[in-house]
């Protein structure tokens, strides 16, 4: 998970990853958070906000045209926008990322 410093959404949205991967059943992740301070990192690291969650180094909620930013992100949820994708969605990204 990439953050900048003092996110608001950066605390649940990892512990969310953390949920999503332990029921999710694959057990060969890996959790990482990764702090971002300028627009530089953000484009090496391919944030698009902040957080941006990635499995095996893509943003599988990235929606087309967005561009690396340290700016605040939104997710669209099935619960309308939101801070962080929910546990299911997260889940599911991670079980297509594994097949």
């Amino acid at each position: 998970m990439l953050s900048i410093p003092g996110c608001p959404n950066g605390p649940l949205s990892l512990e969310r990853v953390h949920d999503a991967v332990k029921t999710s059943g694959v057990i060969d992740a890996e959790v990482q958070a990764t702090l971002v301070v300028d627009s530089d990192g953000a484009v090496a690291v391919g944030m698009h906000g902040s957080p941006t969650i990635l499995i095996d180094g893509r943003d599988p909620f990235a929606e087309f045209g967005t561009v690396p930013s340290i700016s605040c992100r939104l997710y669209r949820t099935a619960n309308g926008p939101q801070g962080c994708p929910t546990v299911a969605e997260l889940i599911d990204v991670i079980r297509a990322d594994d097949r």
